[in-house]
């Protein structure tokens, strides 16, 4: 090549590089009037933690999920380095670093703005960052012995509903008599309400029917001001809604019962049944609340059917399972689909799990039993016993269709893949609670099974119509029998999982994992996702760990809040931040709330 045509390539180079800075920093300028107005940052970067989304001068609102260091420094770097930039009202050079910045327990905001050269034209980037720590713990107001506080819990915006499924008493309805024990086993669900950081009970509910051995709050789900309570153990007869609740003809039918709420004031709005109500069938095993539709899971159910609306009368496979979608038009609820798997076979148990999400629901089936790996593979290989599978519907107007069939990407036998589920838009996290591999963190080997039911989670992420598996995530400190993955609960890009039989002795978030001497204490692990790449963030331990108290049973997000159930911890206390110490009553449970 020629000297000409190689200063011609240098020119070509240097301009290119130049446009691509200025491209970089909003399209601005290193010179004249278009320089003096450039408030863009070129970079923000933080001491600690990761801002999501990544960072761009374009883009001015950011978030940290769940940090758990108590400050942090920033150093903004503006495309011309003639701005002045301030950060929470303090002025630092570009390119240089804060002075640290304190955290309060909750949401904190950083406030970046860069004031151009001339003095006039601003722009603001804002960092809110949540800072996590225990923000409360709950106990039941009629704390009693093996009741199970907080083996089911939900949690939306400043509401947590929470199930008790074998509490006693024979009230009936809101508010009713909590001190008698008059219906062994009946269950309730309790309501708490968040003002600022103070939470308060909002309501004590039962079932419209109470009877004992019901297990109403076996499970339940929030969405605004309506929620949905199972109860697998009721014996009514009746089918769809609203039928006769007295025939108690069908025992462990099972039933869902649909609550309101108007300003603080909750009334029952709807009992409900499968349109094939039959003994054993554990209508009410999972629900899940989204809008006005109710997607209900009976693992017991025994059809024939596969797919959707099929015939609901053939009982020739035995625990095969089957989901219920109902809708809301108004008041009135109306049953809009019945949901069987596409490969229904007796025992897997389809409906054991259930997520709903706008017009995509997931439904886990651990005992499916196919040999099949990743999505859509050969469903009719069955010599992978109890390895577990998860179906993908959609909506189309009222018209449900399947859109995906699910597998690990390690499937084995007796990993129970689908225990749990979780939906958030196109994400989809899955648990596989007695999966075995010694792997720990992110994408570790999937092959090594040295770790018995040391649990593994799975994400799966859908593009158009076709989902893919986009991680692997096992604990930090994997150990054999911790079940991570018993629970799972997804909120954008944070993920929240319970592994209920966890060993260590810590206290708080992200203490020493290594001291196992405090056998089921249970513990929680948070990751968050930027762009495609999952981390852990926290490792979440009770503030009053103890063996057995089964720490992280339940789990659920819901914004920057997390609410952990531990259906056998066994303190005494009643109500908000009581004495955590007296152990007195044995399985009586709570539920601890993070920030």
């Amino acid at each position: 090549m020629s000297i000409k045509r190689l200063h011609r390539a240098f020119r070509l180079f240097l301009a290119l590089s130049i446009l691509a800075l200025f491209i970089g920093c909003g399209g601005g300028s290193s010179g004249g009037d278009a320089a003096r107005t450039n408030a863009d940052l070129a970079a923000l970067e933080l001491s600690s933690g990761t801002i999501n989304p990544g960072f761009s001068s374009d883009t001015l609102s950011y978030a940290m999920m769940f940090v758990v260091q108590s400050s942090v420094t920033v150093t903004p770097s503006a495309c011309n380095a003639e701005a002045t930039i301030t950060v929470n009202g303090e002025e630092v050079a570009t390119g240089q670093e804060t002075q640290e910045i304190a955290f309060d327990p909750g949401p904190n905001t950083i406030e970046v703005i860069v004031t151009a050269a001339d003095g006039i034209t601003t722009k603001t980037y804002t960092i809110t960052a949540t800072y996590l720590s225990q923000e409360a713990y709950i106990k039941a107001s009629n704390t009693r012995a093996n009741d199970y506080f907080g083996m089911s819990i939900s949690i939306s915006g400043d509401t947590l509903a929470v199930g008790s499924r074998y509490e006693d008493s024979s009230a009936t309805g809101i508010d009713g008599d909590q001190a008698n024990a008059g219906a062994y086993d009946s269950g309730a669900v309790y309501i708490f309400t968040r003002s600022g950081t103070t939470w308060v009970q909002q309501a004590y509910l039962k079932a419209s029917n109470t009877e004992a051995g019901d297990y109403f709050g076996y499970s339940v789900s929030l969405s605004g001001d309506t929620l949905a309570v199972g109860a697998i153990g009721e014996d009514g007869n009746a089918t769809v809604v609203d039928g006769n609740q007295g025939d108690n003809s069908a025992f462990d039918s099972g039933a869902v019962y649909v609550f309101t709420r108007s300003g603080t004031t909750w009334t029952q709005q709807a009992y409900i049944k499968a349109s094939n109500t039959e003994a054993g069938d554990w209508f009410g095993h999972s629900v899940s609340l989204s809008g006005d539709t109710l997607v209900v899971g009976a693992d017991g159910e025994d059809s024939n059917a596969t797919g959707v609306d099929g015939d609901q009368n053939d009982n020739s496979e035995d625990n095969s399972g089957a989901a219920y979608v109902f809708a809301r038009s108004g008041t009135t609820w109306t049953q809009q689909a019945y949901l069987k798997a596409s490969n229904t076979r007796f025992g897997n148990l389809f409906g054991t799990s259930v997520s709903l999400s706008g017009d995509t629901l997931a439904v886990g089936a651990p005992y499916e039993t196919s040999n099949a790996t990743g999505v859509d593979g050969d469903q009719d290989d069955n010599s992978a016993l109890f390895s577990g599978a998860v179906y993908i519907f959609i909506r189309d107007g009222a018209a449900w269709t399947r859109q995906a069939y699910i597998k690990a990407s390690n499937t084995d036998q007796e990993d129970e893949f689908g225990t749990s589920v979780s939906l958030s838009g196109n994400t989809l996290a899955v648990g596989a609670p007695l999966e075995a591999s010694s792997a720990t963190g992110v994408d570790g080997d999937q092959t090594d099974n040295s770790t018995l039911w040391s649990g593994a989670v799975y994400v799966f992420t859908r593009s158009g119509t076709t989902w893919t598996q986009q991680a692997y995530i096992k604990a930090s400190n994997t150990d054999q029998e911790d079940r991570f993955g018993w629970s799972v609960s997804l909120s954008g890009d944070t993920l929240a999982m319970g592994a209920f039989i966890e060993k260590s002795n810590a206290t708080g978030v992200n203490g020493d994992e290594a001291d196992n001497s405090a056998s089921g204490s249970g513990a929680v692990y948070l990751f968050t996702r930027s762009g495609a790449a999952w981390a852990q963030q926290a490792y979440i331990k009770a503030s009053n760990t103890e063996a057995g108290d089964f720490f992280g049973c339940s789990v659920s997000l819901s914004g920057g809040t997390l609410a952990v159930g531990a259906y056998s911890e066994n303190s005494n206390a009643t109500g908000i931040d009581g004495d955590q110490d007296d152990n007195s009553i044995a399985s009586g449970g709570a539920v601890y709330l993070f920030e």
